[in-house]
């Protein structure tokens, strides 16, 4: 199993990694819409979570030699499903050629009490 850490994402806020690679895949753990310099959330709409979030999980990603065309797998929490629709849009911008697969679910609360949290397992070159 190979850590992957990258300065670029917010460090984990407990005792967790971003991310693990096992067998040529990436199991990244959940990304909040924190920015990756300050720890502080970033934006207070559905949409700039949405947007910090993807950011974080493209750092992470690249780190692992990989890329939103090789997500297998994501699961994506919400705090509220009203926001669904804003944040299917902004989601639809990472993913063009290729759709992973994907859970949706509504959660009553989330780290720092933001709107959205996105894991991904990924495909990657080792």
């Amino acid at each position: 199993m190979k850590k992957v850490h990258t300065d670029k994402a917010p460090k984990a806020i407990g005792p967790y990694v971003q991310g693990n690679i096992v067998n040529g895949l990436l199991f990244a753990s959940g990304q909040v819409p924190l920015h990756p310099e300050t720890g502080e959330v970033v934006g207070t709409t559905i949409e700039a979570q949405t947007e910090q979030v993807l950011k974080n999980v493209a750092a992470i990603l690249a780190e692992a030699g990989s890329s939103f065309d090789r997500v297998i797998k994501t699961t994506c929490f919400l705090k509220n499903m009203e926001d669904f629709a804003a944040f299917n849009t902004i989601y639809a911008g990472a993913f063009t050629d290729h759709l992973p697969a994907r859970s949706a679910v509504e959660v009553a609360r989330l780290p720092k009490d933001v709107l959205i949290e996105i894991e991904v397992i990924a495909s990657v070159n080792e």
